[in-house]
């Protein structure tokens, strides 16, 4: 029982974090995770109608490591219902509802992160 308790704790602590963190531009459910910055310029890419969704952006920070990064979003996208597919050492891949969505470390230090969001079709 003791269990169940902290895991409805740890669940409703993740729920509040995403739904109080800034969200990518262009996107309302691709949150920015914690130490990280989106940055703005030429390479950013968004695309939307009816049919099809294409983001692109990239985001970076200082003090922050792929791997937290990574368990930040692997704990937080599948209470947004994105299905976790795999991940590497440089990359993260899931998918939900005809989209996938990839977050790749492009550098190490500072830590530059691509976040590719796109329909499946």
């Amino acid at each position: 029982m003791k269990t169940i308790y902290t895991l409805l704790i740890l669940s409703l602590f993740l729920v509040k974090t995403a739904l109080a963190a800034e969200f990518i531009d262009s996107t309302d459910d691709i949150p920015i995770a914690p130490g990280l910055i989106q940055k703005y310029g030429n390479d950013d890419v968004s695309f939307a109608n009816d049919e099809a969704r294409f983001v692109e952006v990239y985001l970076s920070g200082e003090k922050v490591k792929f791997n937290n990064i990574s368990t930040f979003y692997i704990q937080t996208l599948p209470q947004m219902g994105w299905h976790f597919i795999y991940k590497n050492k440089n990359a993260i891949h899931f998918e939900r509802d005809g989209e996938q969505l990839d977050i790749v470390r492009e550098n190490e230090s500072p830590l530059l992160i691509r976040i590719t969001l796109k329909s499946k079709s």
